[in-house]
Protein backbone atom coordinates (compact mmCIF):
# COMPACT_ATOMS: atom_id res chain seq x y z
CA UNK A 1 0.00 0.00 0.00
CA UNK A 2 1.34 3.42 -0.87
CA UNK A 3 1.58 6.07 1.79
CA UNK A 4 -0.31 9.32 1.39
CA UNK A 5 1.59 12.59 1.16
CA UNK A 6 4.75 10.79 0.03
CA UNK A 7 5.37 9.21 3.42
CA UNK A 8 7.50 6.08 3.60
CA UNK A 9 6.21 2.81 4.96
CA UNK A 10 6.36 2.98 8.74
CA UNK A 11 8.05 -0.43 8.83
CA UNK A 12 11.06 1.05 7.02
CA UNK A 13 11.10 4.32 8.95
CA UNK A 14 13.46 4.87 11.86
CA UNK A 15 13.95 7.87 14.03
CA UNK A 16 17.42 9.12 13.26
CA UNK A 17 18.09 10.17 16.85
CA UNK A 18 16.49 7.23 18.65
CA UNK A 19 18.70 5.31 21.03
CA UNK A 20 18.98 1.71 19.96
CA UNK A 21 16.88 -0.70 21.98
CA UNK A 22 14.61 1.88 23.60
CA UNK A 23 10.95 2.19 22.72
CA UNK A 24 10.67 5.43 24.69
CA UNK A 25 13.57 7.81 25.11
CA UNK A 26 14.10 11.30 26.45
CA UNK A 27 15.64 14.57 25.34
CA UNK A 28 15.52 18.16 26.52
CA UNK A 29 13.07 20.62 25.02
CA UNK A 30 14.24 23.37 27.40
CA UNK A 31 16.67 23.51 30.35
CA UNK A 32 13.95 22.41 32.79
CA UNK A 33 11.66 20.45 30.45
CA UNK A 34 12.25 16.87 29.29
CA UNK A 35 10.40 15.11 26.48
CA UNK A 36 9.56 11.42 26.81
CA UNK A 37 8.81 10.26 23.30
CA UNK A 38 8.06 7.23 21.16
CA UNK A 39 6.92 6.78 17.58
CA UNK A 40 3.77 4.80 16.95
CA UNK A 41 3.63 3.26 13.46
CA UNK A 42 0.39 3.50 11.52
CA UNK A 43 0.80 0.99 8.67
CA UNK A 44 0.47 2.62 5.30
CA UNK A 45 0.53 6.16 6.66
CA UNK A 46 3.70 6.79 8.68
CA UNK A 47 4.62 7.54 12.27
CA UNK A 48 2.84 9.54 14.92
CA UNK A 49 5.01 10.78 17.80
CA UNK A 50 3.60 10.18 21.28
CA UNK A 51 5.01 12.67 23.79
CA UNK A 52 4.82 13.22 27.51
CA UNK A 53 6.70 16.01 29.26
CA UNK A 54 8.44 16.46 32.60
CA UNK A 55 8.61 20.02 33.92
CA UNK A 56 11.25 20.27 36.63
CA UNK A 57 10.87 22.92 39.32
CA UNK A 58 9.80 23.42 42.92
CA UNK A 59 6.74 21.27 42.26
CA UNK A 60 7.64 18.93 39.37
CA UNK A 61 4.89 18.22 36.84
CA UNK A 62 4.34 15.33 34.45
CA UNK A 63 2.26 16.25 31.41
CA UNK A 64 0.44 13.06 30.35
CA UNK A 65 1.60 9.56 31.21
CA UNK A 66 2.36 7.74 27.96
CA UNK A 67 0.30 5.24 26.02
CA UNK A 68 -1.36 2.18 27.49
CA UNK A 69 0.39 -0.15 25.06
CA UNK A 70 3.81 1.18 26.18
CA UNK A 71 3.14 1.41 29.91
CA UNK A 72 5.91 -1.07 30.81
CA UNK A 73 8.46 1.01 28.92
CA UNK A 74 7.17 4.36 30.14
CA UNK A 75 8.08 4.05 33.81
CA UNK A 76 11.80 3.24 33.24
CA UNK A 77 11.98 6.13 30.78
CA UNK A 78 10.39 8.44 33.35
CA UNK A 79 12.80 7.28 36.05
CA UNK A 80 15.72 8.12 33.76
CA UNK A 81 14.85 11.83 34.02
CA UNK A 82 13.18 12.14 37.44
CA UNK A 83 12.35 10.04 40.48
CA UNK A 84 8.56 9.59 40.23
CA UNK A 85 8.43 10.08 44.00
CA UNK A 86 9.47 13.70 43.40
CA UNK A 87 6.48 14.47 41.17
CA UNK A 88 3.81 16.67 42.70
CA UNK A 89 1.44 17.11 39.76
CA UNK A 90 0.19 15.29 36.68
CA UNK A 91 -1.49 17.45 34.06
CA UNK A 92 -3.67 15.14 32.00
CA UNK A 93 -4.42 16.92 28.75
CA UNK A 94 -7.26 14.49 28.03
CA UNK A 95 -8.50 10.98 28.67
CA UNK A 96 -7.29 9.09 25.60
CA UNK A 97 -5.30 5.88 25.99
CA UNK A 98 -2.14 7.39 24.48
CA UNK A 99 -2.08 9.94 27.32
CA UNK A 100 -3.01 8.01 30.46
CA UNK A 101 -1.14 4.70 30.13
CA UNK A 102 0.74 4.94 33.45
CA UNK A 103 -1.64 7.24 35.32
CA UNK A 104 -3.02 4.71 37.79
CA UNK A 105 0.43 3.29 38.57
CA UNK A 106 1.80 6.75 39.33
CA UNK A 107 -1.14 7.65 41.55
CA UNK A 108 -0.73 4.37 43.40
CA UNK A 109 3.04 4.65 43.86
CA UNK A 110 3.15 8.33 44.87
CA UNK A 111 0.43 9.47 47.30
CA UNK A 112 1.68 13.09 47.02
CA UNK A 113 0.77 13.45 43.34
CA UNK A 114 -2.33 15.47 42.47
CA UNK A 115 -4.02 15.20 39.10
CA UNK A 116 -4.98 18.31 37.14
CA UNK A 117 -7.93 17.72 34.84
CA UNK A 118 -11.47 18.99 34.38
CA UNK A 119 -14.91 17.82 35.44
CA UNK A 120 -15.50 15.91 32.21
CA UNK A 121 -12.12 14.20 32.50
CA UNK A 122 -13.03 12.95 35.98
CA UNK A 123 -16.39 11.76 34.67
CA UNK A 124 -14.88 9.81 31.79
CA UNK A 125 -12.27 8.15 34.00
CA UNK A 126 -14.91 7.20 36.57
CA UNK A 127 -16.38 4.79 34.01
CA UNK A 128 -13.34 2.49 34.19
CA UNK A 129 -10.83 3.72 36.81
CA UNK A 130 -12.41 6.11 39.34
CA UNK A 131 -10.08 8.77 40.71
CA UNK A 132 -9.59 9.65 44.38
CA UNK A 133 -11.35 13.02 44.33
CA UNK A 134 -9.25 14.46 47.16
CA UNK A 135 -6.25 14.19 44.81
CA UNK A 136 -7.93 15.89 41.85
CA UNK A 137 -7.53 19.58 40.96
CA UNK A 138 -10.28 20.71 38.61
CA UNK A 139 -9.44 23.45 36.14
CA UNK A 140 -11.31 25.09 33.27
CA UNK A 141 -10.05 26.97 30.23
CA UNK A 142 -8.85 30.44 31.23
CA UNK A 143 -8.17 29.52 34.85
CA UNK A 144 -4.69 29.57 36.40
CA UNK A 145 -2.86 27.36 38.84
CA UNK A 146 0.35 28.20 40.70
CA UNK A 147 2.72 25.25 40.98
CA UNK A 148 5.56 26.66 43.05
CA UNK A 149 7.85 28.55 40.69
CA UNK A 150 5.47 29.00 37.76
CA UNK A 151 1.86 29.72 36.86
CA UNK A 152 0.02 27.59 34.32
CA UNK A 153 -2.95 29.00 32.40
CA UNK A 154 -5.39 26.42 31.05
CA UNK A 155 -6.74 26.78 27.52
CA UNK A 156 -8.84 24.82 25.03
CA UNK A 157 -6.74 24.17 21.90
CA UNK A 158 -8.37 25.09 18.57
CA UNK A 159 -8.37 21.43 17.46
CA UNK A 160 -8.95 18.35 19.60
CA UNK A 161 -10.40 14.84 19.47
CA UNK A 162 -11.69 14.61 23.04
CA UNK A 163 -14.01 17.15 24.73
CA UNK A 164 -12.02 16.93 27.97
CA UNK A 165 -8.94 18.36 26.22
CA UNK A 166 -7.15 21.09 28.16
CA UNK A 167 -3.71 22.43 27.28
CA UNK A 168 -1.84 25.19 29.07
CA UNK A 169 0.62 28.05 28.80
CA UNK A 170 3.57 28.08 31.20
CA UNK A 171 4.44 31.64 32.17
CA UNK A 172 7.98 30.78 33.34
CA UNK A 173 9.19 29.16 30.13
CA UNK A 174 6.68 30.89 27.80
CA UNK A 175 5.95 27.45 26.35
CA UNK A 176 2.55 26.38 25.06
CA UNK A 177 1.48 22.78 25.73
CA UNK A 178 -1.09 22.11 23.01
CA UNK A 179 -2.14 18.47 23.57
CA UNK A 180 -3.04 16.76 20.24
CA UNK A 181 -3.31 20.08 18.43
CA UNK A 182 -0.54 20.66 15.82
CA UNK A 183 0.31 16.96 15.67
CA UNK A 184 1.60 15.46 12.42
CA UNK A 185 1.93 12.11 10.71
CA UNK A 186 5.54 11.86 9.57
CA UNK A 187 7.85 9.49 7.70
CA UNK A 188 10.74 10.29 10.06
CA UNK A 189 10.59 12.02 13.42
CA UNK A 190 13.45 14.35 14.36
CA UNK A 191 13.99 15.75 17.86
CA UNK A 192 13.15 19.25 16.65
CA UNK A 193 10.28 20.17 14.33
CA UNK A 194 12.55 22.77 12.72
CA UNK A 195 14.41 19.86 11.07
CA UNK A 196 11.29 18.95 9.08
CA UNK A 197 10.85 20.32 5.58
CA UNK A 198 7.99 22.78 5.13
CA UNK A 199 6.23 20.21 2.94
CA UNK A 200 6.59 17.36 5.43
CA UNK A 201 5.38 19.57 8.26
CA UNK A 202 2.40 21.03 6.42
CA UNK A 203 1.26 17.78 4.81
CA UNK A 204 1.73 15.83 8.01
CA UNK A 205 -0.15 18.37 10.10
CA UNK A 206 -3.07 18.80 7.73
CA UNK A 207 -3.45 15.05 7.35
CA UNK A 208 -3.35 14.53 11.12
CA UNK A 209 -5.95 17.24 11.66
CA UNK A 210 -8.35 15.56 9.23
CA UNK A 211 -7.89 12.26 11.07
CA UNK A 212 -7.88 13.51 14.66
CA UNK A 213 -10.42 16.34 14.38
CA UNK A 214 -12.68 15.60 11.38
CA UNK A 215 -15.22 18.09 12.71
CA UNK A 216 -12.88 20.83 11.42
CA UNK A 217 -14.44 20.24 7.97
CA UNK A 218 -17.69 21.61 9.42
CA UNK A 219 -16.10 24.41 11.43
CA UNK A 220 -16.76 28.08 10.77
CA UNK A 221 -13.47 29.26 9.33
CA UNK A 222 -13.92 32.73 10.80
CA UNK A 223 -14.32 31.33 14.30
CA UNK A 224 -11.34 29.02 13.77
CA UNK A 225 -9.24 31.99 12.62
CA UNK A 226 -10.06 33.82 15.86
CA UNK A 227 -9.03 30.76 17.87
CA UNK A 228 -5.73 30.62 16.01
CA UNK A 229 -5.16 34.32 16.65
CA UNK A 230 -5.38 33.66 20.39
CA UNK A 231 -2.31 31.44 20.10
CA UNK A 232 -0.55 33.89 17.77
CA UNK A 233 -0.96 36.64 20.37
CA UNK A 234 0.54 34.43 23.07
CA UNK A 235 3.84 34.51 21.14
CA UNK A 236 5.07 31.25 22.69
CA UNK A 237 8.79 30.58 22.72
CA UNK A 238 8.00 26.95 21.93
CA UNK A 239 4.99 24.78 21.17
CA UNK A 240 4.96 21.32 22.72
CA UNK A 241 2.37 19.10 21.09
CA UNK A 242 1.61 15.56 22.14
CA UNK A 243 2.15 14.43 18.55
CA UNK A 244 4.87 16.63 17.05
CA UNK A 245 8.52 17.17 17.90
CA UNK A 246 9.14 20.37 19.93
CA UNK A 247 8.54 23.38 17.69
CA UNK A 248 10.47 26.62 18.34
CA UNK A 249 8.39 29.77 18.64
CA UNK A 250 9.47 31.06 15.24
CA UNK A 251 7.51 28.16 13.73
CA UNK A 252 4.21 29.16 15.32
CA UNK A 253 2.85 30.85 12.20
CA UNK A 254 3.63 27.73 10.15
CA UNK A 255 1.73 25.58 12.64
CA UNK A 256 -1.24 27.94 12.56
CA UNK A 257 -1.23 28.10 8.76
CA UNK A 258 -1.37 24.31 8.50
CA UNK A 259 -4.28 24.08 10.89
CA UNK A 260 -6.12 26.87 9.08
CA UNK A 261 -5.89 24.78 5.89
CA UNK A 262 -7.47 21.70 7.45
CA UNK A 263 -11.18 22.60 6.92
CA UNK A 264 -10.77 22.64 3.14
CA UNK A 265 -8.44 19.63 2.98
CA UNK A 266 -9.57 16.28 1.65
CA UNK A 267 -11.50 14.44 4.37
CA UNK A 268 -9.83 11.31 5.68
CA UNK A 269 -11.44 8.01 4.71
CA UNK A 270 -9.84 5.02 6.38
CA UNK A 271 -9.00 1.72 4.66
CA UNK A 272 -11.94 -0.62 4.12
CA UNK A 273 -11.93 -4.39 4.54
CA UNK A 274 -10.50 -5.03 1.06
CA UNK A 275 -7.61 -2.65 1.77
CA UNK A 276 -6.98 -4.33 5.13
CA UNK A 277 -6.79 -7.75 3.51
CA UNK A 278 -4.35 -6.42 0.89
CA UNK A 279 -2.26 -4.82 3.63
CA UNK A 280 -2.14 -8.07 5.61
CA UNK A 281 -1.18 -10.00 2.47
CA UNK A 282 1.77 -7.67 1.80
CA UNK A 283 2.87 -7.74 5.43
CA UNK A 284 2.81 -11.55 5.37
CA UNK A 285 4.83 -11.85 2.17
CA UNK A 286 7.29 -8.99 2.59
CA UNK A 287 10.84 -10.09 3.52
CA UNK A 288 11.93 -9.14 7.03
Amino acid sequence: MRVRHGQAESKCSTKKNIKEGKVIYSHKAAPDIEVLTSNFPIPGFGLIPINAFVIKGKEPILVDTGSAVESKEFMPALRSVIDPADLRWIWLTHTDFDHMGSLQQLLSENPKIRLITNFLGVGIMSLFAPLPLDRVYLINSGEKINVGDRTLTAFRPPAFDNPSTTGFYDDKSSILFSSDCFGALLSEVPENAADLSDEALSNGQVFWATVDAPWLHKADEGILAKELDVIRKMEPKMVLSSHLPPAPGNMTNKLLKSLAAAPKAQPFVGPNQAALEEMLKKMTHEPA
